[in-house]
C-alpha cells in the first residue's frame, strides 16, 4: 500500500461509526433475550452448541463488509506519473579561467585555482539543461573544452584545470581569454549566451585589448560576468621555485586587480562585475550567477491511475453474501 493514494479519503471518518454499531448490537441482543423466573435451572443445564457460540461471527462478516465498502469509497489507486520536458530558452555559456601564476596565491584556501575549481565544478552540476565549455588563460589562452552538454566532460576538464608554464606564457591576458571566449559562442543558436570571466591580476599580456574584446562580445550579444578574485590588501604569492624541489616559494605581496577595467567589459556586455575576497565570497557569486541565468523549461506531466477499488467492492459482497446464507440455513432457527 505504499505506492497506493485516496481519491476522497473523507469517507475514512465513517469508520468512527462502527464503534457505536458495535455498541448498538450489543444493546439490542440483549434486548432480544427472553427472560424467565424459576426455582431451578438444573433441569435445563447443557453446554450452549458451537453454532450458538459462533453467532456472533455473522455481525463480524456485517462489520468486514462495512469496512470493505468505506475503503472503497474511499477510492484506493495508484499512481504512475511519467514527464516530458524541453528547454524553451537554452542558455550557452563559457567559463573564461584565469590560470596564471598568481592563481596559486593562497589568499583563498587552499588556492585560488583549487577555490575556484570547487565552486565551478558545483556550478555545472547545477545547471543541467545548458551547454557550458571552458577557456583557460594566461599570456596567451585556448579552448578546455567547447560548449557541450555533457556535464561529465565539462567537470573533467575543469578538474584538470592547472598552473603549466610549459604550455602557456605566464601573464595576464584578459583581453585574449574573452576573446577567445567570445569566438566559442558567436555561432551559438542559443537564446541567451553567457561568459564567466574570471581573474586576479591586471591586463599585462596578450595581442588583443580587453576593451576591444568586450565590444565584440557586445555585437554578438554576449553578456558577460566579470569576477575579480583576491583579498583586499596583501596575500601569500608564488615568486620563484625552488631549485631542489621544484616547488613554489612564497611571499606577501600587493594584491592587484584591475577592477575598472573588469567593471567596464561588464558594463558594456550589460552584465555584472563581482568581487571574490573568500572561499565563500567565490561560491556565493556563483550562486547569484545562477539565479540571474535562468533556463526556461516546459514540462508536461502525464498521469496513468491504478484504481484499486474494485477488489473492495468484491470482498463486501462476498461477505454480506456469506452473512446472508448462513443466516437463511444454519441460523434459521435461531433468534
Amino acid at each position: 500500500m505504499n505506492d497506493v493514494t485516496f481519491l476522497n479519503p473523507g469517507f475514512f471518518w465513517l469508520f468512527a461509526l462502527l464503534p457505536l454499531a458495535i455498541g448498538w448490537y450489543i444493546w439490542k441482543r440483549k434486548q432480544q433475550t427472553a427472560s424467565l423466573t424459576i426455582p431451578t435451572v438444573n433441569g435445563f443445564k447443557a453446554a450452549p452448541s458451537l453454532l450458538a457460540k459462533l453467532k456472533p461471527v455473522l455481525f463480524g462478516l456485517r462489520l468486514l463488509a462495512l469496512s470493505c465498502i468505506i475503503v472503497a469509497l474511499a477510492r484506493p489507486r495508484s499512481v504512475d506519473v511519467s514527464s516530458k520536458s524541453h528547454t524553451t530558452s537554452g542558455i550557452d555559456i563559457v567559463m573564461a579561467v584565469d590560470v596564471s601564476g598568481s592563481m596559486l596565491a593562497k589568499d583563498l584556501k587552499p588556492n585560488r585555482m583549487e577555490a575556484l575549481k570547487n565552486v565551478a565544478e558545483e556550478f555545472v552540476g547545477n545547471r543541467p539543461n545548458d551547454r557550458i565549455g571552458v577557456v583557460v588563460y594566461a599570456g596567451e589562452s585556448y579552448t578546455k573544452t567547447p560548449v557541450t552538454s555533457d556535464k561529465e566532460l565539462v567537470k573533467q576538464a575543469i578538474k584538470s584545470i592547472a598552473y603549466d608554464d610549459q604550455v602557456l606564457e605566464d601573464g595576464t591576458g584578459i583581453g585574449v581569454g574573452l576573446a577567445t571566449a567570445v569566438n566559442r559562442l558567436k555561432e551559438s543558436k542559443a537564446k541567451s549566451r553567457v561568459i564567466i570571466l574570471l581573474t586576479d591580476g591586471v591586463n599585462n599580456n596578450g595581442q588583443i585589448d580587453p576593451r576591444a574584446a568586450a565590444d565584440i562580445a557586445k555585437h554578438y550579444g554576449i553578456k558577460v560576468y566579470t569576477i575579480g578574485i583576491g583579498t583586499n590588501g596583501k596575500a601569500m604569492f608564488p615568486y620563484a621555485k625552488d631549485a631542489v624541489t621544484g616547488k613554489f616559494q612564497y611571499r606577501m605581496m600587493d594584491v592587484q586587480i584591475d577592477e575598472a577595467l573588469m567593471k567596464q567589459i561588464a558594463k558594456t556586455t550589460d552584465g555584472t562585475y563581482f568581487r571574490a575576497t573568500s572561499n565563500s565570497r567565490l561560491k556565493e557569486i556563483y550562486e547569484q550567477i545562477n539565479k540571474l541565468e535562468k533556463t526556461e523549461i516546459e514540462e508536461q506531466k502525464f498521469y496513468n491511475y491504478d484504481e484499486k477499488f474494485r477488489p473492495w467492492v468484491w470482498a463486501a459482497l462476498g461477505l454480506l453474501l456469506a452473512e446472508v446464507i448462513a443466516r437463511k440455513t444454519l441460523y434459521r432457527s435461531f433468534i
